[in-house]
């Protein structure tokens, strides 16, 4: 197996050096009519089987009927396909894969080369809000700056993870570090940008920091919402000298009683969910959905339901709506990416490390923690794995900022510039 993967990165290594040249334009182009149909021709149950749990053991039978009325009434995919082609999109290929990305560039000569990396079940949809503030240049409101600049902006480049949506699915044995070496590519092979600057989030923290941690000639920033080393359990806080403020508890509460069961299943059975629900839109739905409305997590030490998304989601300036639920789900079927998503799960059992180590590297490392995120890692512990040099933390967002509170994810990236030296 070793050996058969190695002849494909080799392969592709020499087969992509005259692909890389070749950047495509791309228009999203994809039919909803049979997707609609699935939808309106799937029966969910009457009532409750057990009435009374609302979404504590998973997603509320009232809130899927909801979305699914929804989804074929009042949500237009095609304006929504109309939207997204706003953007600039592209291909490529690279290592015999085929790479979808927005290329948004903005007018400011000296803005940064910038790459955002999404995780699951997201895509490069929750970055949308970002793109066009990030490509616009604006004075950086936070931070000591280290090179005097007083406005900063981005090239944004936001790729769709392989596997994900129009990239093509990687060989069976991918990982997030096979990921991060040809996002690397990208940015230098294919966009010809010497340095740039990275940010990750879920599964994209793990393939930024990779970014970060050995192609550091080329990455000379970067902005996480996640480490790939396993937060602390609540035994190991003593010993490292932590104590925890009521926010910090909080947010350990949400750790300890996360619902993994999904997790779980896609790491060893990923091919047994992912069938099930490969022509199942509205399984899709209740699927990933139940991670968009609630992440339900159970905390023993307060003995109450927590929610991992903002309790404020979809309020202002949050986007996290359903419409966006359903606009993320009807891409993941759209494009037939189910299968190939949940399997980035098996291929990355060991994505998250029980051994702190540095970052052989000594750009500047942000960290941005919001409360309901449902992943915690306090300040003296991010600080172990790079050189930080900004811990942000908000009381408002979830998993998603990028939809739940895009402003300061926004403001967060932004402070990039206040220790940007190319």
């Amino acid at each position: 197996m070793q050996l058969l993967r190695s002849i494909h990165i080799l392969l592709g290594l020499l087969t992509s050096h005259r692909a890389l040249a070749e950047i495509k334009n791309f228009a999203i182009d994809l039919e909803p009519c049979r997707m609609l149909q699935l939808v309106s021709q799937t029966h969910l149950p009457a009532f409750e089987e057990y009435p009374g749990l609302g979404d504590s053991l998973g997603i509320d039978l009232q809130v899927l009927k909801s979305l699914q009325a929804e989804w074929t009434t009042t949500f237009d995919w095609d304006a929504e396909q109309a939207d997204l082609n706003r953007y600039n999109h592209y291909t490529t290929t690279i290592e015999g894969l085929t790479i979808h990305f927005i290329h948004q560039k903005s007018s400011d000569a000296n803005a940064i080369p910038l790459i955002l990396n999404h995780g699951w079940p997201g895509s490069f949809m929750e970055f949308l809000p970002l793109i066009d503030p990030l490509t616009t240049a604006s004075s950086i409101s936070n931070g000591t700056s280290a090179s005097n600049r007083t406005s900063t902006s981005f090239h944004v480049v936001v790729p769709s993870l392989p596997g994900f949506a129009f990239s093509s699915a990687p060989p069976a044995n991918w990982t997030l570090n096979d990921t991060a070496r040809v996002f690397n590519t990208l940015m230098t092979d294919v966009l010809k940008y010497d340095t740039y600057a990275a940010h990750g989030t879920d599964f994209g923290s793990n393939v930024a920091y990779n970014l970060y941690n050995n192609f550091n000639e080329s990455v000379r920033a970067v902005h996480l919402l996640g480490i790939p080393f396993l937060p602390l359990s609540p035994d190991e806080f003593p010993k490292h000298n932590i104590t925890l403020d009521a926010d910090e508890q909080f947010q350990e509460n949400l750790v300890l009683g996360f619902s993994s069961g999904y997790n779980i299943e896609q790491a060893t059975k990923p091919n047994t969910i992912g069938l099930a629900l490969y022509d199942n839109p509205v399984g899709q739905l209740a699927w990933m959905g139940e991670k968009y409305i609630s992440y339900p997590l159970y905390s023993g030490c307060e003995a109450e339901i927590f929610k991992g998304s903002d309790p404020q989601a979809g309020t202002p300036p949050s986007v996290l709506t359903h419409n966006e639920i359903l606009r993320e789900i009807s891409l993941y079927f759209l494009t037939k990416s189910f299968v190939s998503s949940v399997f980035t799960y098996a291929q990355n059992t060991d994505a998250y490390g029980s051994i702190f180590t540095k970052a052989q590297t000594d750009a500047p490392m942000l960290f941005s923690s919001f409360k309901y995120s449902g992943a915690f890692w306090t300040e003296k512990v991010v600080s172990w794995v790079g050189n930080l040099v900004v811990y942000n933390y908000h009381g408002f967002g979830g998993h998603f900022p990028g939809l739940d509170n895009p402003p300061a994810l926004i403001d967060d990236i932004r402070q990039i510039g206040n220790y940007w030296t190319g």
